[in-house]
């Protein structure tokens, strides 16, 4: 008998943990192996689109709008993908999102031959769904964790991350000669490397992420004990696709839940302002791009490098102390970045270094906290509300620091930073005890 691939296994016979430890060693590979190389597209389109934009349009105050709609374009596709995984399993929603990716590559290399930069930022917002489905990807290695383990098991999946994000730039000159050799236009190689990685992804995910995690999850698990209200009482059908309404409803009756997606968002929040002015502030002091690029390569490495750490450390002594650890790293690195001259790059580079580590934190144990305060069948819905905020936030955190920046100083902004996770640390100690 053929096993039908959208029900693995009868609720009357859910399968056994042999099985399960099986797929979830399987799941962990092949999600480890998609964000390889979808983080290489993600990490050579953030880096150079800004640069094609103040090439098409001569304006490099227009620049900025490339990673505005990157971000935005993550945060529009965080709902879309949490309802297709919560009808069809992860594998549909991280098909649709790689797949509009995809498409967002092949509109940006149309846009650079024709040289238009408003389609290029419309490819780019389609672009933005590659990170949408990075960010997904986290919460599928979670699906069939163990109790205790699932922040471990997730910080495996972020921590692939580090060799897409180090390896991209780096192969954005070879795919640019390479891409000339087919006749396409300058600007074209990152986007033509980006189109392979996320086409690489997706090949991955259709072809080996069988057994559906999430979908064996519901098989192992066919009638979980609801901490909140029920999918039904939220007005969304049983299994499936989750609205915002439905996450919002199942947030507010999970106060655990609510404060993880806090958590998550405020340590993002806290990233991006400092990062993305830290390039601003050390041009002022004189810095050259190849000393501006070292520190914000550092910063990623604090990002990614001690990520099977942190999962370890919140899965041992539990998520909200690793949480609070997190604000207290993010304060540490405002007030050293933000209290640091503009010529002085060694203690910059350690504040960016710690922002890294504190957002880490953050985001691994904010994740496995939310994933594990509501039941199966909520969770694909409260998963891509936690996404759309997170994103959100850090572009909102983006345009809020160019203009304290801007209107006032790169201290002032560490000061602001330094004020909300400080209260955020507070809160989280607070209402755990």
């Amino acid at each position: 008998m053929t096993a039908n691939p959208t029900n693995p296994a009868k609720p009357g016979n859910p399968p056994g943990e042999e099985r399960i430890a099986v797929v979830r060693r399987r799941t962990l590979a092949v999600l480890s192996a998609a964000q390889i190389s979808g983080g290489i597209g993600v990490a050579v389109g953030l880096t150079f689109s800004s640069v094609t934009v103040e090439d098409l349009s001569g304006s490099t105050a227009l620049s900025g709008l490339a990673g505005t709609a990157t971000v935005l374009g993550a945060a529009l596709f965080a709902l879309p993908t949490a309802r297709s995984s919560g009808r069809g399993g992860r594998r549909a929603g991280l098909t649709l999102a790689y797949g509009c990716a995809l498409l967002g590559c092949l509109v940006s290399l149309l846009a650079v031959g024709l040289g238009s930069w408003p389609l290029l930022l419309a490819g780019l917002v389609l672009f933005g769904a590659a990170s949408a489905g990075g960010l997904a990807s986290r919460y599928a290695a979670t699906d069939l964790s163990p109790p205790g383990h699932s922040a471990r098991h997730l910080s495996l999946v972020v921590w692939a991350t580090t060799i897409g994000s180090v390896a991209g730039p780096n192969l954005a000159e070879p795919a640019e000669r390479f891409s000339a050799g087919f006749g396409l236009s300058a600007g074209s190689g990152p986007f033509a490397l980006a189109l392979l990685s996320f086409a690489v992804a997706l090949g991955v995910i259709v072809v080996a992420l069988r057994p559906d995690p999430l979908l064996l999850a519901r098989a192992a698990l066919p009638v979980p004990e609801s901490p909140g209200p029920t999918l039904e009482a939220a007005g969304s059908p049983k299994g499936g696709g989750g609205t915002f309404r439905t996450a919002w409803r199942v947030l507010r009756g999970t106060p655990v839940a609510g404060r993880a997606l806090v958590a998550i968002a405020v340590s993002h929040t806290a990233m991006v302002s400092i990062m993305s002015m830290t390039p601003v502030h050390l041009d002022h002091g004189g810095s050259t791009y190849t000393v501006i690029g070292i520190v914000i390569s550092l910063h990623i490495a604090g990002m990614y490098v001690l990520s099977p750490v942190v999962g370890w450390l919140a899965d041992r002594v539990g998520r909200t102390p690793v949480l609070v650890l997190g604000m207290g790293l993010l304060l540490a690195a405002a007030a050293l970045a933000g209290g640091a001259g503009a010529h002085d790059v060694t203690r910059v580079t350690v504040g960016l270094v710690l922002l890294g580590l504190g957002w880490s934190c953050g985001l691994i144990s904010g994740s496995a906290m939310l994933s594990e305060a509501v039941t199966l069948e909520h969770r694909t819905p409260v998963q891509g509300l936690s996404d759309l905020l997170m994103n959100v936030c850090g572009a909102t955190g983006t345009v809020i620091a160019g203009v304290i920046v801007g209107t006032l100083s790169y201290g002032v902004l560490g000061a602001a930073v330094a004020v909300m996770v400080t209260v955020t640390g507070a809160w989280l100690a607070l209402a755990r005890t």
